[in-house]
């Protein structure tokens, strides 16, 4: 029965050219691209005191999902597979459909490459990823599959954060942004958020999104409670604690650490990011400092005198297949 419902499949019209499936590489193989063989692998961690046999087992869990995504793709729908690792140099082509199979960060990885071609989010393992944005899994991506390429697909569109600089560089941000210095020094800036701006010393600046709103963010309104608390003041939280809809024309930013001194202040420290309104920082920095995003430290733009950020909803949005 399912072999002639894929015949007929094959002979239909799907409404995309190709499907791109990416893939993380799991512990296994990170340990057999350092030791070379599954025996070496096994020797180093037992020798360290961890058992060898999860990661085999999470391994082959991880390749039995991949196989399966592969195998219920139609004959004659040209497919590939891409390592993540391989993203900043591959072309996603206007009618792809891309598949993620692997955690969370997998997708917040893959967004950032794509102009409007969706995503299905494959969980390979719901046992222990979390898979916030994993709306599919073996048990359901069959049928997300075919109502994508043959009938009605259901889009979730998360807004996304970018800086812009004043030289046109510009990083997208699916979570969040950081900008401050790549060290412990403190960062210094001039902000600007409508009619308002200060000049800053401060641990530097987070900027999240929807998506992010349940991440770095919280951790910064977790800390502010705290310290109001134990001063003796009342807090009232934000609704729903400060998470919003991905889907929320907004950004929201919060200074951390601002230090106020004679040639720096700590007024403007939380504030809204809309269309409308964006925020600007010009940097005063000599050197070291940065803009980041997601957390991927090692994939920056300076932030350093004479530059200047425009931080600001971004034009495109990731596109999220969803379970109807």
């Amino acid at each position: 029965m399912l072999a002639a419902k894929r015949k007929v499949q094959s002979q239909q019209q799907t409404r995309f050219e190709k499907i791109v499936i990416i893939t993380r590489m799991t512990q296994l193989e990170e340990l057999l691209a350092r030791f070379n063989t599954t025996a070496q692998a096994r020797f180093y961690l037992e020798h360290a005191g961890e058992s060898f046999e999860p990661i085999q087992q999470a391994h082959s869990n991880y390749h039995r999902v991949l196989d399966y995504v592969r195998n219920i793709i139609p004959r004659g729908t040209k497919s590939l597979v891409i390592e993540r690792q391989y993203l900043p140099q591959f072309h996603f082509d206007e009618n792809d459909l891309v598949i993620t199979v692997g955690i969370d960060g997998l997708v917040v990885n893959t967004a950032k490459y794509l102009h409007n071609q969706p995503i299905l989010a494959v969980n390979p393992a719901p046992d222990v990823i979390d898979g916030v944005l994993l709306p599919f899994t073996a048990v359901t991506v069959e049928r997300g599959l075919e109502s994508t390429l043959f009938g009605d697909m259901q889009i979730k569109k998360i807004t996304m954060a970018e800086a812009v600089l004043n030289d046109g560089q510009r990083l997208l941000a699916f979570n969040d942004l950081f900008i401050g210095a790549n060290s412990h020094v403190s960062a210094r800036y001039e902000i600007t958020s409508g009619k308002k701006h200060e000049q800053h010393s401060s641990s530097g600046i987070i900027v999240s999104t929807g998506a992010g709103s349940s991440g770095w963010l919280q951790s910064v309104f977790a800390g502010a409670a705290g310290v109001v608390k134990a001063l003796g003041g009342h807090v009232v939280p934000p609704p729903n604690h400060g998470r919003f809809d991905w889907e929320t024309e907004k950004l929201i930013f919060a200074v951390r650490e601002p230090f106020p001194s004679k040639s720096s202040q700590a007024k403007l420290v939380f504030g809204t990011i809309s269309p409308e309104k964006p925020l600007i920082l010009n940097s005063h920095m000599a050197e070291n400092g940065v803009i980041f995003s997601d957390g991927v430290e090692a994939d920056y733009v300076a932030f350093n005198s004479g530059t200047r950020a425009t931080i600001r909803l971004a034009d495109k949005k990731t596109r999220l297949i969803t379970l109807h």
